[in-house]
C-alpha cells in the first residue's frame, strides 16, 4: 500500500492550537465544559486540546474517555471478537458541554455509537464534536464542529493518525 503524508507532527500541534481557540469563542460558559475521547486515538487528542483550552482559560479542563465497541451497528460483521474496555469519565456530565474528540470522521457512525454510550453517563446540555481529520462520505446525518483538516478522499483510500502516546510519532497519512 501506498502511503502519502498529509500532516506532519507541527502541522498536528498546529491544528490543535487553532481548534482549542474556537472551543473558547464558541462557548462563553467555559466553566461547563468538558472533553471525552473515543479509544483508542481521540482519546490522547481530547487529552491535549483539554490542556490546550485549559491553558488559554487558565484552569483544568475534565476529560474522560468512551468505549463505543458494545454501540457499534457491525459488531456481527466482524471476523475476530472485539476486545472490550471500559468507558472512563470521572466526572458528571448532566449539564456540561461535552465535547467528543475523535481522530479522523468518516461514515459518522462511530459518532452515533459514542453518543449512545455517552448517553449512559448523563445528559449533557450540549454535545459538541472535534475531529483532527475529516474525510466525508457520511452515511449519518453528523457534522463536526471543529475539524482540524479536510481531506477529500477516495472510498477506497484509508486515512491513518499516528500518535506519539501510541504509535511514538505523529503523523496523518493517506494509504492508497
Amino acid at each position: 500500500m501506498n502511503a502519502a503524508p498529509v500532516l506532519d507532527a507541527a502541522a498536528i500541534e498546529r491544528a490543535l492550537a487553532r481548534m482549542a481557540h474556537e472551543v473558547v469563542e464558541r462557548n462563553p460558559q467555559s466553566e461547563q465544559l468538558a472533553f471525552v475521547g473515543l479509544r483508542t486515538h481521540g482519546a490522547p487528542l481530547a487529552r491535549r486540546l483539554a490542556d490546550k483550552v485549559g491553558a488559554i482559560l487558565q484552569r483544568e479542563i475534565p476529560t474522560g474517555e468512551l468505549d463505543i465497541t458494545m454501540h457499534r451497528d457491525d459488531l456481527d460483521l466482524r471476523e475476530t471478537p472485539p476486545v472490550v474496555g471500559p468507558s472512563d469519565i470521572p466526572f458528571d456530565v448532566n449539564g456540561k458541554t461535552i465535547i467528543l474528540v475523535d481522530d479522523v470522521l468518516f461514515t459518522g457512525r462511530s459518532i452515533r455509537a459514542a453518543m449512545d454510550e455517552l448517553s449512559d453517563f448523563g445528559r449533557p446540555q450540549r454535545i459538541q464534536l472535534a475531529v483532527l481529520v475529516d474525510r466525508g462520505h457520511r452515511e449519518l446525518p453528523i457534522r463536526a464542529d471543529y475539524v482540524g483538516k479536510n481531506l477529500p478522499t477516495a472510498l477506497t483510500e484509508r486515512v491513518t493518525v499516528r500518535l506519539t502516546e501510541i504509535e511514538g510519532t505523529d503523523e496523518v497519512v493517506i494509504e492508497k
